[in-house]
C-alpha cells in the first residue's frame, strides 16, 4: 500500500471546479481526497489513520495541476512515412491522384506489412511514451495498416502488451480493420467488409475494445459501415464511425441509430447533422491539425451550442499528422475552433473519457485513477499561449513518470 500527498497545488483543474491552493491524496492508485489543502483531513478512513504518515509529500511549487489528459483518436500502428506525399499534397496535388499514383494509406498498408515486428513494435513504443511524457496518460489507438485478419489481430495484442510495460500510457484500443479495401481484395469490396465483420469477434478476443470503420467517399458505404459496426457490437465492441471527412454520407445519421460511442472527423455536417447528434446523444471528436490540413473546420462551436459532447484527438497517423501532444491539440482547439481553454481542456479530459467508455478517469475526484499531471504553469489559460505546453511532472495511477 502507498499513500501519497500532493501539496501546495498553486491552482487545481479537476475537471469539476477549479481549486487554489489545493491538495490531493492518493491511496495505491486512485484518489482518495481531494480539495483546499487547509481543508485537508488529519485523516481518512481505510487510507491512513493520521496525514503525518504518509509514504511520500510531494511539494508541486504552486503549479497548474489537472488530470491526465485523454487523446480520443489516434492511429499509431505503423511503419515508414509519407513525408514525400505530404510536400507533394501541399503543393496542390489532390488526395485522389495522390492515391492513384501509389500513396495515400495503401502506401503505408505496404511497408506496414513489410516491416518486421520487432521493428513495428519499437516504433509504435515510442510514440506512446511520447504521448505519456507529453502529459497524456490514455490513448485510443486504432489498427488499420495491415488489412489482413492475423495482421490486425496482431496489432491488437501488440498494443495490449504495450500497456503493460513501464512508461506507457493506458490504451484504448480501437479495430480499424475497415480503414480502406486492401489491394487483394480489389473488385471484391463486399467479401472483405463480410471478412471484416467475422474477425471482429477475434479482434474483441484478442484484447480490443472498440470497432471503427471510415464510412466516407473512398472507403465504405453506409450498409457496409453498418455490417461491420453491428458485427463488433454483437461481439461486445464499442462501435465509433469516421464520419464526414470527404463528404457527408449519412455516416452522422448511422452513428445515431447504432448508439455509436463516437463519430469522428466532422469536417462537413449540416445543421441537421448536429441536431441528430444532440437528439440522440453521440458525442463529436474533433482533431484541429487534420481539419486545418484540409481546410475544412467541423462547425464545434455550434456542436457545444446544441449540447453535443466534444473529445479532441490529435488524429496521429503517418499522412497527415504527427503530434503527439495533446496540449498543442487543446491550444490549435481554442485558436482554429474558437473553444474556450475551459472547454478544450474538458475535451481533452473528461470528454475523451466519456467517448471512450472510462468513467474512472478524466476528472480528478475521490474513487477516480490518480492520473494527474503538474504543468509548467500556474493558470490554465497558459494551454493557449504556450503551444505545446510542456508538463513538470506526470504521475499515471498515482506512480510519477517523469
Amino acid at each position: 500500500m502507498t499513500v501519497r500527498l500532493l501539496t501546495n497545488i498553486g491552482r487545481l483543474w479537476t475537471g469539476n471546479e477549479v481549486l487554489s491552493n489545493a491538495a490531493i491524496l492518493v491511496h495505491n492508485d486512485r484518489i482518495a481526497w481531494v480539495g483546499r489543502a487547509p481543508d485537508l483531513p488529519q485523516s481518512v478512513p481505510g487510507v491512513v489513520d493520521d496525514i503525518v504518515d504518509v509514504d511520500h509529500v510531494e511539494n508541486l511549487g504552486g503549479a497548474l495541476v489537472t488530470p491526465g489528459l485523454i487523446d480520443a483518436h489516434t492511429h499509431p500502428v505503423y511503419a515508414g512515412n509519407r513525408y514525400a506525399e505530404l510536400a507533394i499534397r501541399t503543393g496542390g496535388s489532390s488526395a485522389a491522384s495522390i492515391t492513384a499514383a501509389g500513396g495515400g494509406v495503401g502506401s503505408t498498408v505496404t511497408v506496414t506489412r513489410g516491416t518486421d515486428p520487432w521493428t513495428l513494435c519499437n516504433g509504435v513504443r515510442e510514440r506512446l511514451r511520447g504521448w505519456l511524457l507529453s502529459g497524456t496518460t490514455t490513448v485510443e489507438a486504432k489498427t488499420g495498416y495491415h488489412l489482413t485478419r492475423d495482421g490486425e489481430l496482431a496489432d491488437v495484442r501488440l498494443l495490449r502488451e504495450l500497456e503493460k510495460e513501464p512508461m506507457m500510457p493506458r490504451v484504448h484500443v480501437t479495430f480499424l480493420a475497415a480503414h480502406v479495401v486492401p489491394p487483394e481484395y480489389f473488385g471484391r469490396q463486399r467479401e472483405y467488409v463480410e471478412a471484416v465483420g467475422a474477425w471482429c469477434a477475434d479482434a474483441a478476443a484478442a484484447g480490443a475494445d472498440s470497432v471503427d470503420v471510415y464510412c466516407d467517399e473512398g472507403h465504405f458505404t453506409t450498409e457496409e459501415s453498418r455490417w461491420v459496426l453491428a458485427s463488433g457490437r454483437n461481439v461486445g465492441l464499442l462501435p465509433r464511425i469516421h464520419a464526414g471527412q470527404y463528404s457527408r454520407r449519412g455516416a452522422v445519421q448511422l452513428a445515431a441509430e447504432l448508439g455509436c460511442a463516437s463519430a469522428d472527423g466532422l469536417h462537413h455536417m449540416s445543421d441537421e447533422d448536429i441536431a441528430i447528434m444532440s437528439r440522440y446523444g453521440v458525442p463529436a471528436v474533433v482533431c484541429p491539425a487534420t481539419a486545418l490540413q484540409r481546410g475544412q473546420l467541423p462547425p464545434v462551436r455550434q456542436m457545444i451550442k446544441h449540447g453535443v459532447q466534444i473529445a479532441l484527438g490529435s488524429d496521429h497517423n503517418p499522412g497527415y499528422c504527427g503530434i503527439t501532444s495533446m496540449s498543442l491539440v487543446i491550444a490549435m482547439a481554442v485558436s482554429a475552433f474558437g473553444m474556450s481553454v475551459n472547454d478544450a481542456l474538458r475535451a481533452a479530459t473528461l470528454g475523451g473519457a466519456t467517448v471512450l467508455g472510462a468513467p474512472d478517469r478524466g476528472v480528478l475526484a475521490p474513487g477516480r485513477l490518480a492520473d494527474i499531471v503538474q504543468w509548467d504553469a500556474d493558470h490554465e489559460g497558459a494551454f493557449a499561449w504556450s503551444f505545446g505546453l510542456k508538463p513538470r511532472r506526470v504521475w499515471r495511477g498515482g506512480t510519477p513518470v517523469q
